[in-house]
């Protein structure tokens, strides 16, 4: 069965399972309950633009998203749109913020020199190398260039709640995924701080250091679950629209057995033994068979990091066109008294 066919059968069943007779009324007063719908958003850095590109084709469908979950970039997206903002929003701040100085808490009033302290600060380029020493008896050692203060800032500044907030009382209930790096486990973020949670979700092991959050170290969802499309099922979906980022396919694992002994040692071995393993290989292909409407637009030739106006502009535009490859299927989705 295709995939056209397997939507139409889904969303048929959660039509006719739905449909409830109120005591006492006729057939003329039956009650349908529309079915759920939930949006994945996967990650990929800067490749996210391209989600923007697709959640256009997603509204212009009329579709009603219910819930949203997202990893790494795509909880950046899905948090924001979970609160109120839409395609048109995005495609201005994908165009209008300097993502990349952003995404490295970069000191733009540095980035002329090519050493300078400020704060006891050591700055190259306007990338922060070296910091104040934390001296507290609870400090946890991790390694990361970036602290990703003017992040956490910047999404406290969009979203405007409260610091500790269920996020189901968003506008679009939202989770995303972190990973404790403690443990290698993953976290499903539900309720804290929207921000940190965001901040958390993309904090890329070597590029950002890693959200102390009660006894967890967090760091990015995606060394887990890329494409989280079981925890919006968890969360009530009937109906699972996916955003795959993802190029490559992984079609093949490695395993071996690196060592290493003290603290931080400890977190590059799990982060090498995952590099090898690769333990989220099947999750992924789980997940993104169980979507019903998949959409993986074509990013061959872009990477993970090209934050630049043209090569966002470019992946935005391929957003689109991936999105409007699949309104036949979107447009099946469409809920006109909701």
């Amino acid at each position: 069965m295709d995939s056209f066919r397997r939507l139409t059968m889904t969303v048929l069943m959660a039509l006719v399972c739905s449909a409830t007779w109120a005591e006492g009324t006729g057939p003329d007063d039956t009650e349908v309950k529309h079915p759920k719908i939930g949006l994945v958003l996967g990650g990929g850095g800067a490749k996210g633009a391209a989600e923007v590109g697709v959640l256009k084709y997603i509204e212009q469908a009329g579709v009603h998203i219910d819930y949203i979950a997202g990893t790494s970039i795509g909880s950046i997206i899905g948090a924001l749109y979970s609160v109120g903002y839409r395609a048109d929003d995005l495609d201005s701040l994908f165009h209008s913020q300097q993502w990349l100085s952003l995404l490295a808490d970069r000191n733009m009033e540095h980035s002329s020199q090519i050493i300078s302290k400020s704060d006891s600060t050591l700055y190259i380029f306007g990338f922060p190398i070296k910091r104040p020493r934390i001296t507290a008896p609870n400090h946890t050692k991790t390694f990361g260039l970036s602290r990703g203060d003017s992040l956490v800032s910047l999404f406290a500044d969009m979203t405007q709640l409260p610091d500790t907030i269920d996020f189901d009382s968003l506008p679009i209930p939202f989770r995303c995924v972190s990973v404790d790096l403690r443990t290698f486990s993953e976290v499903v973020m539900h309720d804290g701080s929207l921000p940190l949670a965001m901040r958390a979700s993309m904090a890329i092991p070597g590029v950002f250091k890693p959200v102390e959050v009660d006894d967890m170290l967090l760091v990015d969802g995606g060394l887990m679950n890329n494409l989280p499309v079981d925890v919006v099922r968890d969360m009530g979906a009937d109906v699972v629209i996916a955003i795959d980022l993802t190029q490559n396919k992984h079609t093949s694992r490695r395993q071996k057995e690196p060592d290493d002994d003290d603290a931080s040692g400890r977190q590059l071995k799990r982060l090498l033994q995952w590099a090898f393993d690769r333990p989220d290989i099947d999750r992924y292909r789980e997940n993104s068979a169980h979507a019903d409407v998949y959409i993986n637009p074509d990013l061959k030739g872009f990477s993970a990091a090209d934050f630049t106006p043209r090569k966002i502009a470019q992946m935005i535009v391929q957003g689109e066109k991936a999105g409007k490859a699949a309104m036949k299927q979107l447009e099946k989705l469409k809920t006109d008294n909701r």
